[in-house]
């Protein structure tokens, strides 16, 4: 990746998605981004389809931002890191909004990464940038292409930094991966260093 790569000043999203092997890449992303962020912070992580406050009390500890998990109809506020509830796709009802879904399950996962991530290309356009990282199966690489066809901004964990690389992998070659990030590039490039 080129250094001193920075996001566009009109982005208003960031959505990241993971699976197997994120969870510590997400922890260092939340408790790094800085507490003045003007952008809403999405996370989409495959989890157990029971119900569990635990991810969202993890991610508030080390978080110096807000973090919710979402409910039905929250409104989007910049600042604030959203949680994709257990079980329910994550969709955006229309920009500013979210919605949730229990549809039947997409790549054996509820909450699928490409479902909100295609729904947040709809609502958002170009002002989106779409990350994925570690994980063992290839959602978020339709979501991708279509945040990508948008002209939103796409990036992949690089996949030598991930500790199941099969995700980050399938999205560089079957989805236009915009750039591919370590995490302190991820870090840096939320923060707009």
């Amino acid at each position: 990746m080129e250094k001193n790569v920075i996001m566009s000043p009109t982005c208003e999203l960031v959505l990241i998605g993971g699976s197997s092997g994120s969870l510590d890449v997400l922890l260092k992303i939340i408790s790094s981004l800085r507490k003045d962020i003007s952008i809403a912070i999405v996370v989409v992580v495959h989890r157990k389809t029971t119900s569990d406050s635990t991810l969202s009390e993890l991610f508030s500890i080390r978080s110096s931002l807000p973090v919710k998990e979402v409910e039905d109809k929250d409104a989007i506020i910049p600042g604030v890191v959203y949680l994709a509830p257990s079980d329910y796709h994550l969709l955006f009802e229309k920009k500013h909004v979210f919605a949730l879904d229990y549809s039947e399950k997409v790549n054996y996962s509820r909450p699928s990464i490409d479902v909100t991530f295609d729904s947040a290309s709809e609502a958002y356009g170009n002002n989106a940038v779409a990350i994925l990282l570690s994980g063992a199966n290839a959602d978020g690489t339709e979501g991708l292409k279509a945040i990508h066809q948008q002209g939103g901004i796409t990036i992949a964990q690089t996949p030598e930094t991930a500790s199941f690389p099969y995700m980050p992998e399938q999205a560089i070659l079957h989805a236009p991966v915009d750039f591919q990030m370590s995490v302190e590039q991820m870090i840096d490039y939320i923060n707009g260093k």
